[in-house]
């Protein structure tokens, strides 16, 4: 069914969200490409969702009993693999959508010079696809917490809520990394940098609550963890930490989740500001 655009003066916000529905068809198709390219000619397939965070895990387990005398993880808690597993999911699904959807634009600039539709579904179509890997690995944390026998406490129902957190920081980054990028292609740098950087500061190999005994050698006496809880990765880490091994091992820092929700909804919108701000030259650039 063709669609007739009406362009008329002064309503061109709501037209662009309304044409959001209308072009749902090509978020869909963005959405299966991008799919079927990302696992093209492998091996294994969509098994890649499954394998990264095994080895990651496996890696930082070895490093955690290594290096015991950090004291990243307490003993007299969960398993260790399965602390770091809860951890490294929503990291590892925020740090691939942030990237994902950072260069989307750019990977994309034949259909975005050429033809009109709303430019922030090549972004969410990234996010999206995403999310599909975080339940596909999800499915691991699940045969983990079978294999260890360890049943999972009530407050496991709150996984919805910091997974649409998670989802959100995702989006409000992407969106901001991707009309960036579109002008300055330096972000192809930095983001593997801000990445690569962001795994040890946030709270994977340790708890947030031991983040200020990190500072007792260098006679720091400030709320360290109050300014480390500003990160809003550090709440929903936190928050899936608390969700999946119970409060009874690391109760969850409440200005942590302010702290998250308040930075996901600033990212969100500040990032959808950014983007149509920019937008319109997006064309003409790329």
């Amino acid at each position: 069914m063709p669609i007739h655009l009406v362009i008329e003066a002064g309503r061109t916000e709501r037209q662009y969200w309304r044409d959001l529905w209308r072009y749902r068809e090509l978020f869909y198709f963005l959405a299966w490409r991008d799919f079927l390219v990302r696992y093209k000619q492998t091996a294994v397939g969509v098994a890649w969702a499954l394998i990264r965070p095994v080895l990651t895990v496996l890696i930082l387990t070895m490093a955690c009993k290594v290096g015991g005398t950090l004291d990243t993880l307490h003993h007299d808690g969960p398993p260790v693999p399965l602390e770091l597993l809860s951890a490294m999911l929503p990291w590892l699904f925020f740090s691939t959508a942030m990237s994902e959807s950072g260069s989307s634009l750019v990977n994309n600039a034949n259909l975005v010079s050429k033809i009109y539709f709303p430019r922030v579904v090549v972004p969410a179509s990234s996010v999206i696809i995403s999310f599909v890997d975080l339940l596909i690995s999800g499915s691991l944390l699940a045969v983990l917490m079978a294999c260890y026998r360890y049943q999972p406490p009530l407050q496991v129902l709150w996984v919805p809520f910091f997974v649409l957190l998670v989802f959100g920081a995702a989006l409000g980054s992407g969106l901001w990394i991707a009309a960036l990028m579109v002008k300055y292609r330096d972000f192809r740098f930095i983001v593997p940098f801000i990445i690569t950087f962001g795994l040890y500061a946030a709270p994977v190999m340790f708890r947030s609550s031991r983040f200020p005994a990190l500072w007792e050698h260098w006679g720091i006496q400030w709320p360290v963890r109050l300014l480390y809880s500003m990160n809003p990765v550090v709440g929903i880490i936190d928050g899936f930490r608390w969700c999946i091994l119970g409060g009874q091992y690391d109760l969850i820092y409440l200005p942590a989740l302010v702290a998250s929700i308040i930075g996901t909804i600033l990212l969100v919108t500040t990032g959808l500001w950014y983007f149509r701000k920019t937008e319109r030259t997006f064309a003409d650039i790329l």
